[in-house]
């Protein structure tokens, strides 16, 4: 599941319809400003139309998370807009720790000659398949395909790092204790190539024309290739980097 993010986009100008020559109103805008001119048609003269903000921070919103898994469902409640100056410079932006799944809230504010800051609660919800255990499976077992159960339901509402592609689960090793039914998520499975943080693990030092081997706790998370922090049993903490799920190396 995706991060919040404090993404601001530029702001949005309109100008009021031009008439042509039979009359008719013609919108001298696009994209987000084209919404604020349908839903202030009937605003009054000098007031920003509380539907136009709406409209802009629920267009906003879709595209912040158009790269999301799964069918995305928004609402954004109704702004409560009543006296501000009407604008033509609105703003859109996700305000500092909001994210853009589940219960959240989505700020517009006006860059114009009269500013103003409104915040709107919104809900985002992410329609997506999930996996499960299909059994009890205790720490240190691998899983395998037959060990995961699919399911349809909206990722806002379960732990963010659950399981959505199979291939982040089989294969894996189970880091704790997973109870049948339960959501699979990425933090309590490690790659059986990986180390992980209290892991125990076999260190291995060579030079030339000699090898030492000994055991120690793995002190970080690590991939094959990248560094880790290996306590060892007498309390020294030595660097290495990872061979497979079991060994570090230390070139002498």
């Amino acid at each position: 599941m995706p991060a919040a993010q404090n993404a601001q986009m530029q702001p949005v100008r309109y100008a009021p319809p031009r008439a042509t020559a039979a009359g008719a109103a013609v919108p001298a805008v696009s994209g987000y400003a084209n919404q604020v001119l349908a839903a202030s048609a009937a605003t009054p003269a000098g007031q920003q139309d509380p539907e136009s903000i709406r409209a802009v921070a629920t267009a906003f919103l879709e595209q912040q998370t158009a790269g999301l898994p799964g069918k995305i469902t928004i609402a954004v409640a109704p702004a409560f807009a009543r006296g501000l100056a009407g604008c033509t410079a609105l703003e859109p932006f996700m305000p500092v720790g909001a994210r853009l799944w589940g219960r959240t809230s989505v700020g517009v504010r006006c860059a114009g000659a009269r500013p103003w800051t409104l915040y709107l609660q919104a809900r985002i919800s992410l329609q997506a398949t999930y996996y499960t255990a299909a059994r009890q499976i205790a720490p240190g077992e691998a899983l395998t395909a037959a060990d995961l159960v699919a399911h349809e339901g909206d990722l806002a509402t379960l732990p963010q790092a659950v399981i959505t592609d199979p291939s982040q689960a089989v294969g894996a090793i189970a880091l704790a204790r997973i109870g049948a039914g339960m959501p699979l998520r990425q933090d309590t499975l490690k790659s059986a190539t990986s180390v992980a943080i209290g892991q125990t693990v076999r260190v291995v030092a060579s030079g030339q024309g000699f090898t030492i081997s000994a055991e120690g706790s793995a002190m970080n998370n690590a991939t094959p290739g990248q560094q880790v922090r290996v306590k060892t049993t007498n309390g020294q903490i030595i660097t290495g980097v990872v061979k497979d799920g079991s060994t570090v190396e230390i070139q002498m």
